[in-house]
Parts: C-alpha cells; sequence; structure tokens
C-alpha cells in the first residue's frame, strides 16, 4: 500500500505572507499533502478574521495537494486528527528557531513521536512577517513586497 506523506504547517496567518508561501511550497517538494491550519487561539485578537485568513490562504497556494482549515486545539490534536507526526515551521532567524525548538519540547510531551521539520525561509523574505503587514496597513503604505498580488488584491478590497 503506497501510502501518501502528510504534514502540518499551522499558524495564525494574519495575514499570510509570501513567507507562508515559500514555506509551503518547500513542503510540497517534500511531501504529498500539506495541511495548513489556521490555529485559533482565544487570547489572540487577529487583525483579520477567520473567514477572510481562511480565504487569503486559498488565495496564496491554491493548489490540489494543500488543505487549508481552521483548528481550536493544540498542535498535538492536530496532528492525531490528520495522522501524521510530521510538523512544519518556517525559520528566519535564531530567535525563531529558539521559539519554534521551545514550541517541539513542549508538544513532544503531548505526542511523543512529533518530528518537526524546520524549513529555512528564503535570504530575500527574512524580513517578511504578518506584523510588518499589519503595520504597513494601519500607516496606508504598501504591502506588495509582503503578500501575493491575489492577497493584496483581496485586502485591499476589503479595507476599502
Amino acid at each position: 500500500m503506497n501510502e501518501r506523506k502528510k504534514c502540518v504547517f499551522s499558524g495564525t496567518f494574519d495575514p499570510p505572507t509570501l513567507g507562508h508561501k515559500a514555506v509551503i511550497e518547500s513542503a510540497l517538494n517534500i511531501f504529498d499533502e500539506v495541511v495548513v491550519a489556521i490555529m485559533l487561539n482565544p487570547q489572540k485578537t487577529p487583525y483579520f478574521t477567520n473567514e477572510e485568513r481562511l480565504e487569503m490562504l486559498k488565495l496564496t497556494c491554491p493548489s490540489d495537494r494543500v488543505r487549508v482549515e481552521l483548528f481550536g486545539g493544540t498542535v498535538a490534536e492536530l496532528l492525531e486528527k490528520e495522522k501524521t507526526n510530521v510538523y512544519v515551521r518556517g525559520i528566519r532567524n535564531t530567535i525563531d528557531f529558539e521559539y519554534e525548538n521551545a514550541n517541539y519540547f513542549a508538544t513532544k510531551k503531548l505526542k511523543s513521536d512529533v518530528v518537526p521539520v524546520y524549513l529555512p525561509c528564503p535570504q530575500e523574505l527574512l524580513h517578511v512577517s504578518s506584523s510588518i503587514v499589519k503595520n504597513s496597513l494601519r500607516f496606508g503604505t504598501p504591502i506588495s513586497e509582503y503578500v501575493t498580488k491575489e492577497v493584496e488584491d483581496f485586502i485591499l478590497r476589503k479595507k476599502s
């Protein structure tokens, strides 16, 4: 039986950036299916609604090998639900690595067989973050170097 290799990539994606897209595309070079999960955290108040983030992620990665969904539990629960133990994380710098590694050890306590896959961000996108996009929107500065054209159009339509 040829089992499809699947991974999970989760985050807030508020909004999805070119960095997120690069991580997903790298994961598609390794895995047959990438589950991109918008994690619902009641302690966070996102700039964009759940539905807007879902739509923007679908615009960012319109592949039949990428499934985008909302999820309200822990990463360990999400991995169990998806029947995979592979958790993909994008890394821009050592700060990201330290943060993701700490989260890995916390998740490992809940799911002992979790396998983290750290994918480095392309050098030209090291400065890109969702926070930069939100700040740019607040100050009315361009966002085109941070998000796909489709996401930029979506945001400009929504915010006009």
